[in-house]
């Protein structure tokens, strides 16, 4: 059973939480894959979608990237959840630390899913902690991207349909990382940001 262990309200409408558990589990409207470019599912998060969802995921990302190539990382493909939970995988493609712009690219993945989430008509949204597992981005720099891209995301978009996004962590040591910063930024935030609640 997947456990809510932070939250922040960022309007009475939109809501992001940190979310302790499997991402394959969530029941949310779409769930975000942490992908390579070619959507070639074999390892980590991404093979535990499709081993969960089935190979019509699969399937569905080779259609993908026949009809219009390698995934960017500011525009992430998407596929039906198959036997998942969800009504959407997106597909976002995150950096490799050391490639260059890191952080640049990391915030255009998240971005990048945000939008297509709202185009797919979504919302609520599950993203894993994207880039810090074997593509090696810090974990703790990777945690406040993921939080101010998000609040940035609402702050422009304040008619989303997207309503809640939820950053799903199955493994302690990031969760602890990620949670850990969450403090330091929710401090770090205007006093007039909107509401704050914390759980």
């Amino acid at each position: 059973m997947n456990v809510v262990k932070k939250s922040h309200v960022f309007s009475p409408l939109h809501k992001l939480e940190i979310v302790h558990g499997d991402l394959t589990n969530e029941t949310v409207d779409a769930i975000v894959n942490a992908a390579n470019s070619h959507l070639v599912h074999g390892a980590g998060v991404a093979g535990a979608i499709v081993r969960r969802g089935g190979i019509q995921i699969q399937r569905e990302s080779d259609e993908w990237v026949r009809r219009y190539g390698p995934v960017s990382h500011a525009e992430p493909a998407y596929t039906s959840g198959g036997n998942l939970p969800c009504r959407f995988v997106i597909h976002a493609v995150g950096p490799i630390w050391g490639e260059g712009n890191e952080d640049q690219k990391l915030a255009a993945a998240i971005s990048g899913s945000l939008r297509l989430a709202d185009r797919l008509g979504a919302t609520s949204l599950a993203f894993p902690p994207i880039s810090t597992g074997i593509f090696g981005f810090p974990k703790e720099r990777a945690a406040p991207i993921f939080y101010n891209t998000i609040r940035n995301y609402f702050a422009e978009h304040p008619a989303t349909i997207l309503k809640l996004v939820r950053l799903c962590i199955i493994d302690i040591p990031t969760l602890e990382v990620f949670l850990n910063e969450f403090i330091t930024w929710k401090k770090n935030l205007p006093a007039n940001d909107h509401i704050h609640q914390e759980s």
